[in-house]
């Protein structure tokens, strides 16, 4: 009879002569919640964004298996990992909700038509470039190329709205650069779900056509007009006298119930919860519920991206597995630098077309290179239908080439966007000043030193704020009623 190799958390579980899979299970949240944390505990000194050390935990989890004794399968337990496929869908919806806030008509009608074709330049040179050097150059299967050229477009808004927080940079050059990111993502999402689509007809043998295209589309067009449904609920049901807590059970329920809603019609929730957030945003200017879910989803998207880099497959990225006519890490490397080029040179052109000042018309492309977010949640995806279709070593490979490349764009990325805000003079270094001033009636002299740096780490971020004002109303709440009942 064969041993049946156990994980190394169930094997230390059942040392203790205890059998609980709902422990393991729990067990193994703590500890990838953990080994997340203590990872950005290194990338902050080394000024990397979380993303990158939540990768780098899922991408290290899967070596570490090798020292582990005969008849463990590895540390954390299989089930845990094949039964959180979920958490993609919902981890995309968080993204995709939270990318609608800065999508605001009132602001988009001033130069609308423009940054449209702004978007529109940069991300289909992105595709294009991709999928003709990929299919042709490389060698590549087309339908791979398809859906690869289609996650070239797509843009993380986290590590270039970071960056533009902590250099405090504001002007034209900024708001061109968010407002594009707003529409490169509903580019970048449309043009996936076209890429999977002839995708799907591609390998299942068939033609394509509209059973192929058109139906899925239809699809995505129901879904975004469900989402919109959902933002004008979320609306009717978060008026002002809404408590904070109470607020915030009834936007996660919603994006819950849509994300559930796309899972049975077999569809990405990106665009219909992109919807809903630009519907709520737009009809009720309420920007303290955003900060309120970026508050409370960090653990959801730690999670994530960690089982996102358990994913990475580091045996066929450094044994030359062929893809196409050249080895698997070529691959990522090409395609982590035509994408630069084509975001750089599209943003460059559209820039060109549309008249732009020239600081932004020269430094666009360097605030759009991160990509980590979206591109990684529609990999995670496209892999899982790439399995479907029994083609499962296509969908590692989409998988190793999209974390592969995140992982270097979030170390390059927030560096780029940092120099195309100081080149476009969104922001200045400024010189610490030293301010003496003599107080009256004594003979101290006292010193105040301007230093943001010194600030920095003590300043409370817009979603602590929200968070706590959201306690201090709880608890007040709390005091005043057992005021009342003392009055009684």
């Amino acid at each position: 009879m064969l041993d049946v190799e156990v994980s190394l958390i169930e094997k230390i579980i059942s040392s203790w002569g205890i059998d609980s899979k709902n422990a393991a299970v729990i067990i193994s949240i703590a500890v990838l919640l953990m080994l997340g944390f203590l990872m950005t505990r290194i990338t902050k000194r080394l000024k990397l964004p979380n993303v990158t050390a939540y990768i780098v935990v899922g991408v290290l989890l899967v070596p570490i298996w090798k020292v582990i004794p005969a008849g463990i399968s590895g540390i954390i337990p299989d089930k845990v990992v094949n039964g959180m496929d979920f958490l993609s869908d919902i981890a995309l919806a968080f993204i995709a909700f939270s990318t609608g806030e800065y999508f605001k008509i009132g602001e988009l009608k001033k130069s609308g038509a423009k940054l449209l074709v702004i978007t529109l330049f940069e991300a289909l040179t992105a595709f294009v470039l991709v999928f003709i050097i990929c299919a042709f150059a490389l060698g590549i299967n087309i339908s791979f190329s398809l859906v690869l050229a289609a996650l070239a477009s797509a843009t993380a808004p986290a590590s270039t709205i970071m960056t533009i927080r902590q250099t405090k940079a504001k002007g034209e050059y900024v708001n061109t650069l968010l407002e594009v990111i707003a529409f490169d993502n509903v580019i970048s999402l449309l043009l996936y779900s076209i890429a999977i689509s002839i995708c799907l007809a591609l390998l299942g043998g068939s033609s394509v056509g509209f059973s192929s295209i058109g139906l899925p589309i239809i699809k995505n067009i129901a879904c975004l007009i469900i989402g919109i449904g959902f933002g004008f609920l979320l609306k009717v049901l978060l008026p002002k006298s809404r408590t904070k807590d109470n607020r915030l059970i009834i936007a996660i329920a919603l994006l819950f119930g849509f994300c559930g809603i796309c899972t049975l019609m077999e569809q990405s929730p990106l665009l219909g919860c992109m919807a809903m957030s630009i519907v709520y945003i737009n009809i009720s200017g309420d920007e303290k519920l955003f900060k309120q879910l970026n508050y409370f989803s960090p653990p959801i998207m730690l999670l994530f991206f960690v089982m996102s880099g358990m994913k990475f497959n580091l045996k066929a990225f450094t044994n030359m597995t062929l893809i196409g006519y050249v080895p698997l890490f070529v691959a990522a490397l090409v395609y982590f630098f035509i994408r630069i080029l084509g975001k750089y040179g599209g943003s460059y052109a559209g820039c060109a077309v549309t008249k732009q000042d020239k600081k932004v018309k020269n430094y666009l492309g360097l605030g759009l290179i991160p990509q980590a977010g979206v591109a990684i949640g529609l990999s995670y995806m496209g892999a899982r239908i790439f399995t479907e279709q029994g083609y499962p070593e296509l969908g590692d490979h989409l998988q190793t080439i999209i974390l592969a490349s995140s992982v270097l764009y979030e170390l390059v990325g927030p560096g780029c966007a940092k120099l195309g805000l100081y080149l476009s003079g969104s922001y200045k270094k400024e010189e610490p000043e030293i301010k003496v001033e003599l107080v009256p009636n004594t003979n101290h002299i006292s010193e105040s030193t301007n230093l943001d740096s010194m600030a920095e780490d003590n300043e409370i971020s817009p979603e602590e704020a929200a968070y706590n004002e959201a306690v201090e109303e709880f608890y007040g709440n709390k005091d005043t009623e057992k005021q009342e009942n003392q009055g009684d």
